[in-house]
């Protein structure tokens, strides 16, 4: 799966993260094919280690018995019964050597005799073995370890002929015994040979583990970075579709996925586009009839006092909505050119305090605002914004709030590396405050913090636009700054303003 790219709006800044070499799919499937082959190799050397001894030792099982009922006819043909003990060592004797040689017991009631004298027979025949060769029913046999090593013990009766010519227990017991130290020996070899083939197919399985995991993850790392890309924002990461299979599948699907997303990213971008247009269209065409109306409006105003009451009142109430509609087209052509990124600072060296002072006063609220400035704060800044800043939080201060009002201005050393001091200006009221849903989204147009107003708790430009705030906000960020609002120590809501503080000569943001 080959990846392919073609780029997208914007572009995308590429986020490599480290591969996670525990726990990732690689070992996982490595692990698996290993424990699956090394399972399959025990219980591969189990099952032959237990077949190749079961037919080891069933085959000098079946010789042993064979060979002890063959000899045992041949030699108690002409051996008579009740024996005495030279006579059962001689039986005993003549059935070793017609066996190999092997070590043989015979027993009749109280005697017994052994083939070899200087053997130790005691506790290689069990009492188990004797019981079930006297009860007569042929050959038994039994395997049994003496002195840590395995032995085969097979017992049978002796059968006699009687006068009618039939076969009777004769009491005398044979028993021989095997030593089956070569068979032992030969299934641990086999074992041993077969166990140490479990090393090379466990090498095998991890080799043909690294090699199947190595193919199946190869597209996926290829399918997971072009997902970072597109989460980064590259729409037009792609992934090649190679084959039939449920990764090919998996990779048309993204790619059907990415493209499906890149189309309605494009379309909204370009819905957003004429929706920006479109306001700035109506705001630049309403400019001139709303000036010929706020002409009317002012002509309507000043001739209130002549006009009956209900006349005068609704010619003030007139001129009052269009001086309110008139801004709130000023803010909406503002806000567009914000949008837009075609808004420029007309910046200069000006006196803080003088023009917090002044626009307090261009607006009539010195009396109605306690102020604490410290002199002498002078910044590079567009003069007109910071006065758009102060009238929109000092009014909505005023409207939303309570007295008293109060702006501090006041410099603070800052860590940001640009500056070594900024400006912040405070603007309090002691009024019920905003809850902390509200102060979450009191930056955004149009945003109501009560639903049963008719204007917007976020505005502060005079008389609702209801974009008031968000125009500070937008002023500040271009001045590199930015506006926070919280709760003040008495109550009531806090706007807070931070500025970098820049002199003359000093590079501006």
């Amino acid at each position: 799966m080959k990846r392919t790219g073609r780029a997208g709006r914007g572009g995308a800044s590429k986020r490599w993260r480290p591969r996670r070499l525990v726990g990732g799919l690689r070992v996982r499937l490595v692990v698996t094919f290993v424990v699956v082959a090394l399972i399959s190799a025990v219980t591969s050397t189990a099952l032959a280690y237990r077949e190749a001894r079961t037919a080891v030792l069933q085959r000098t099982q079946n010789t042993a018995v064979d060979d002890l009922r063959k000899q045992v006819t041949a030699v108690a043909a002409d051996f008579d019964i009740p024996p005495d003990k030279g006579s059962l060592t001689r039986f005993a004797t003549k059935v070793s050597n017609g066996i190999g040689a092997r070590l043989v017991v015979a027993r009749f009631q109280h005697l017994s005799a052994v083939s070899d004298s200087l053997a130790d027979t005691e506790g290689r025949i069990t009492t188990e073995l004797r019981t079930a060769v006297r009860s007569g029913e042929g050959a038994r046999f039994q395997r049994v370890m003496w002195r840590e090593e395995p032995y085969l013990v097979v017992g049978m009766p002796v059968l006699i002929h009687d006068s009618e010519g039939q076969e009777r227990i004769s009491g005398l017991e044979v028993f021989a015994i095997t030593d089956l130290r070569a068979e032992h020996e030969d299934t641990a070899a086999l074992l041993d040979s077969v166990r140490s083939g479990i090393v090379p197919v466990v090498g095998l399985a991890a080799v043909l583990a690294l090699l199947a995991a190595g193919t199946v993850l190869r597209p996926v790392r290829k399918l997971g970075r072009a997902t970072r890309e597109l989460a980064a924002g590259d729409l037009g990461s792609r992934v090649s579709v190679r084959g039939h299979d449920e990764l090919a599948e998996l990779a048309r699907t993204f790619n059907e996925t990415a493209d499906a997303l890149q189309t309605s990213d494009a379309e909204l971008r370009e819905q957003e586009a004429k929706a920006r247009r479109f306001v700035a269209d109506v705001s630049h065409e309403l400019r001139t009839p709303l000036a010929a109306m706020t002409m009317v409006a002012t002509v309507l105003e000043e001739d209130a006092d002549q006009l009956p009451p209900d006349a005068a009142r609704a010619a003030r109430t007139v001129g009052a909505e269009t001086a309110r509609l008139a801004r709130l087209v000023e803010d909406l052509m503002e806000i567009s050119r914000f949008d837009a990124k075609a808004v420029r600072l007309n910046a200069a060296e000006t006196d803080l305090a003088d023009t917090v002072r002044a626009s307090l006063a261009l607006r009539g609220w010195t009396d109605r605002v306690q102020t604490h400035l410290d002199e002498g704060v002078r910044a590079v800044v567009d003069r007109r914004r910071i006065d758009v800043i102060v009238a929109n939080l000092v009014g909505n201060a005023l409207r939303h709030g309570a007295p008293p009002v109060t702006v501090t201005l006041r410099t603070v050393p800052t860590r940001d590396a640009t500056s070594t001091e900024s400006v912040v200006l405070e603007v309090a009221d002691h009024g019920p405050g905003l809850p902390p849903e509200a102060r979450e989204r009191v930056f955004e147009r149009f945003y109501k913090a009560d639903a049963a107003r008719t204007r917007s708790a976020a505005d502060a430009s005079g008389q609702g636009s209801g974009l008031g705030t968000a125009i500070a906000l937008e002023n500040a960020r271009l001045h590199g700054g930015t506006i926070d609002v919280g709760d003040g120590p008495g109550g009531g809501a806090v706007f807070v303003l931070r500025l970098p503080l820049r002199r003359t000569g000093e590079e501006s943001e």
